[in-house]
């Protein structure tokens, strides 16, 4: 029997830095396997700068995964390699596939600087040069003492890079590029070349990398085979990369890992583009429906429900689109801060969860609650909506985006999943009532509300149709009464 999947992403930015954070996973697996939670994308579990402090993408080490005494620490923020490894086995022996988080564009925190001819450029145009040529002191000695060579004797120094941001001999802050090193061209285009980011800036045109990296992939799939990966900062990196990064992953596994890029972008065209450059290679994150829930949330019912998938990857391209409500970045205080508000959240898990289209992302955030940093615990809503995405979202669907404030669909369910069938009825602004067909083989049965947001009861007619109501601002998902 098939199932519909639910992605969770497994961290937040604030989770404690106690180290304690992989073996609390471990022992969460079973309960999001019954939930209704398929696979889980963990936080980069690489030797960051910070030691302990970072998230994971102020890379320091890609091949010490909290195993080494480097940057003040052995462990990581999360914990150690071994209770990593341990949490990956959890998961997947509960049925829940892993999917870690890369981060190849950057490295930070170097042991050592060294001299650097390099030219200024405009951090607003960076083909536009605004220096002639002359030295600086770069981070970009990486020899790793710590590890002292183990796994890996690659050790990096500024022929390995394109750029930095920081002249240490000046101490002064500006894009700096290497000379003999351009920026890569198959790159996003904001900022004219959005190759630099942040850190020392990798340099994909040299071959050494390309190989070191692909022999990195193999180790870290060695030792701890994941089944896919999130990859960071996919607009600022060689479109042609990853491309061929992952089909030698695939083609020297056997394995065809699942792969979703974090290509921030609210243009449909950027992500079409890119998705066109790698051959559909991966799937990737639904900005522009994140983008819409924001301006929803945001206009006080004023915002047109019937335009809510306008523009977005889960309409242009359903099997391409992994939705999400809100991430690490998007959340209280951070760089790409767009948070959707408290009421609307139950609406936006209701659009990503109850829709076959796309694969769906619940944010760790949402799920567990942070109330130090206004995160409300939604787990309740989600459960019950993954439990009813797991047993109800199958069958022909039909849409009814046809009003300014409430909006909803059925699902007729069918004959592989008993009792499946489904209808979701929301608005933004006051509530009311929508006929909608929700199939034949549901003549005379009774719907409840599950939420428990309505309280009536729906008996479908003799059309397979049923008149279903919302409340203001609300979510109302009607399922089949025992």
């Amino acid at each position: 029997m098939s199932l519909n999947g639910v992605m969770m992403q497994y961290f937040e930015w604030y989770v404690p830095e106690d180290g304690t954070f992989w073996t609390k996973a471990a022992k969460e697996a079973r309960k999001l396997a019954d939930v209704g939670i398929t696979a889980v994308w963990l936080p980069p579990a690489f030797k960051c700068q910070s030691g302990i402090h970072d998230v994971g993408y102020g890379v320091y080490d890609i091949y010490d995964l909290g195993e080494f005494d480097q940057k003040g620490t052995i462990r990581t923020k999360y914990g150690t390699k071994e209770e990593y490894l341990a949490a990956i086995r959890a998961f997947q022996d509960a049925g829940i596939h892993v999917y870690t988080d890369i981060v190849l564009n950057h490295m930070m925190g170097a042991d050592a600087t060294e001299e650097v001819t390099v030219v200024e450029d405009d951090p607003n145009n960076r083909l536009k040069q605004v220096s002639g040529e002359h030295a600086i002191e770069a981070w970009t000695v990486f020899t790793f003492p710590g590890r002292n060579n183990k796994y890996s004797d690659f050790k990096w120094n500024h022929v390995y890079f394109d750029g930095v941001d920081w002249d240490q001999r000046a101490k002064k802050s500006a894009i700096y590029n290497f000379r003999g090193n351009s920026w890569e061209t198959d790159v996003d285009h904001t900022k004219t070349n959005y190759d630099y980011l942040m850190g020392a800036d990798l340099n994909f045109s040299n071959q050494t990398v390309i190989n070191h990296l692909i022999e990195w992939g193999q180790w870290y799939y060695d030792t701890c085979h994941m089944d896919g990966f999130r990859i960071d900062a996919a607009k600022h990196i060689s479109y042609t990369f990853y491309k061929n990064w992952l089909w030698d992953m695939r083609m020297n596994n056997k394995k065809n890992f699942f792969a979703v890029g974090e290509y921030w972008s609210g243009d449909l065209d950027d992500l079409r583009r890119y998705m066109s450059a790698t051959q559909g290679c991966m799937c990737l994150f639904d900005v522009p429906l994140h983008l819409n829930f924001y301006k929803a949330c945001n206009q006080a019912g004023y915002f047109d429900m019937a335009h809510l998938l306008d523009s977005t990857l889960v309409q242009d391209n359903p099997t391409k689109a992994v939705t999400f409500v809100e991430n690490h970045d998007t959340q209280p205080g951070q760089a790409l801060q767009t948070v959707v508000k408290d009421w609307f959240k139950p609406l936006a898990y209701g659009v990503i969860l109850l829709r076959p289209q796309g694969y769906p992302c619940v944010f760790y955030g949402d799920y567990y609650g942070n109330n130090d940093h206004n995160l409300p615990c939604q787990k309740k809503v989600i459960d019950i909506m993954c439990k009813v995405r797991k047993e109800k979202v199958y069958g022909y669907q039909h849409d009814y985006f046809d009003h300014f404030d409430i909006i909803g669909w059925t699902l007729e369910g069918d004959l592989e999943h008993p009792g499946s069938g489904v209808a979701v009825i929301l608005s933004d602004g006051p509530g009311g009532v929508k006929t909608m067909y929700i199939g034949i083989s549901h003549i005379g049965q009774t719907f409840y509300d599950c939420l428990g947001n309505s309280s009536v009861d729906v008996v479908i007619d003799n059309t397979g149709s049923g008149k279903f109501p919302v409340n203001g601002g609300s979510i109302s998902v009607w399922v089949e009464k025992k």
